[in-house]
């Protein structure tokens, strides 16, 4: 298949692809997504052989307008009403009953659909030009998610039928993901609302134990991003977990050829291997923008470890926490003190 690239001011050349079944790789605020017609079970089974997804792993599908939502959905109840007038658009799945339109292939077979309302103007745009689109992260199942064009295009070239050349991506990991087919509500995957926030609006949120650990033994992903290992590059990852002497002690100690730091600006002088940055250690927002390019970067630059300290888990740091330990396939070291 040949792939080709569609600037953003080019949207009806997109429209026109998804509208007869092919994808169509959109930027996002939150990561890249490969499109697809949400109502078209054939066209989205494309996503998956294009990704090498796994089947029983759920999508999300996109709207662009509120009136969009009811029919994809049997009922939206007041909590989910509020959840919408507050983050919407932006980057905040709501899971609900599904409606009757929903295939299988977009749902897992599960009786539930998850929809988010985008705020990226080009996502609206091919949306409002086409239909609802069911949209995962657009790289290859398991890598670290894609951020901008060229990372799509490094992984999808000749598997899609085109990438939209946009912006870098803004939030930099995926959405929020809160279901309310469940009482209280719950988060399913953390993003760029925050527990607190949605505790803020509605009241009571608890946090799914997938969140923070492995999915049980034969327990079906209920969300995206609830798989064991994800987000990862070829190198290994280890998460440290300690205060940040701790973590320089460690990484100084263990330094050799083909190993790396993913750590805080604040560290780099400290360590004495090559460092790839997430951020300030303080700014859980920058983190979460720049984890994935980190993550790409260090099999960019050829390295087969890379250390990471572990993030805080407070606010937008619990979605920083939830990606590296996913990338790291949950093996952390403890350091003391």
């Amino acid at each position: 298949m040949e792939t080709i690239l569609i600037e953003k001011d080019c949207l009806e050349q997109a429209a026109e692809i998804i509208k007869r079944g092919g994808l169509v790789a959109m930027p996002t605020e939150t990561v890249y997504g490969l499109a697809a017609d949400a109502l078209n079970g054939a066209a989205v089974a494309k996503i998956f052989a294009a990704k090498g997804r796994p089947m029983d792993n759920p999508l999300i599908v996109h709207i662009a307008d509120l009136s969009q939502w009811d029919g994809l959905v049997r009922e939206v109840p007041e909590k989910a009403r509020i959840l919408a007038e507050t983050f919407w658009p932006g980057p905040l799945t709501i899971i609900l009953p599904k409606a009757d339109c929903i295939p299988d292939e977009v749902s897992a077979g599960l009786d539930t659909v998850a929809v988010r309302f985008p705020s990226h103007p080009v996502a609206q745009e091919l949306i409002r030009r086409s239909v609802p689109l069911a949209a995962p992260s657009a790289n290859l199942s398991g890598s670290p998610s894609p951020t901008n064009a060229r990372h799509v295009w490094d992984d999808m070239n000749g598997r899609i039928d085109a990438v939209i050349n946009g912006d870098d991506c803004a939030v930099g990991v995926e959405s929020t993901v809160i279901t309310l087919a469940s009482d209280p509500p719950r988060v399913l995957r953390p993003g760029g609302v925050t527990v607190e926030q949605l505790r803020e609006a509605i009241g009571e949120v608890t946090v799914d134990s997938a969140v923070l650990q492995p999915l049980q033994s034969g327990e079906q992903a209920a969300s995206p991003g609830m798989k064991y290992k994800h987000y990862s590059p070829r190198a290994r990852i280890v998460l440290l977990n300690g205060p940040e002497q701790a973590f320089v002690d460690y990484v100084n100690r263990h330094a050799g050829e083909g190993i790396a730091a993913l750590c805080y600006e604040e560290e780099i002088p400290a360590l004495n291997v090559p460092v790839i940055s997430i951020g300030a250690e303080n700014d859980y927002a920058q983190q979460a923008n720049r984890l994935f390019t980190a993550l790409r970067e260090v099999d960019e630059r050829g390295f087969r470890l890379a250390y990471a300290h572990c993030p805080d888990t407070e606010g937008m740091g619990l979605a920083v926490y939830n990606r590296m330990i996913r990338a790291a396939g949950f093996e952390v070291i403890d350091l003391e003190a």
